[in-house]
């Protein structure tokens, strides 16, 4: 049976995860440069996004490691056991 204070800090957890990220796309992208039309800046985010934010930069949360990584190494964990 789950408590509703488990529940709140399962939230509270999953709030902070999403303001880091809007934190660093704040700080990291949308504050270095005016943005001419939102199709202009939304594809700056998606690029942001899926050619760096995703694939490369370190998270804290998966041990300073970027993604592509952690993958790597828990994959080739998981070959070799």
């Amino acid at each position: 049976m789950t408590h509703h204070r488990d529940q709140a800090q399962s939230k509270a957890y999953s709030n902070a995860v999403a303001e880091s990220f809007f934190g660093t796309l704040q700080l990291e992208l949308l504050d270095r440069r005016r943005w001419e039309t939102r199709a202009e800046l939304a594809s700056a985010i998606f690029e942001y996004i899926e050619a760096f934010y995703n694939p490369r930069r370190r998270h804290s949360s998966i041990g300073n490691l970027s993604p592509v990584e952690f993958e790597t190494r828990h994959t080739d964990a998981a070959v070799a056991a």
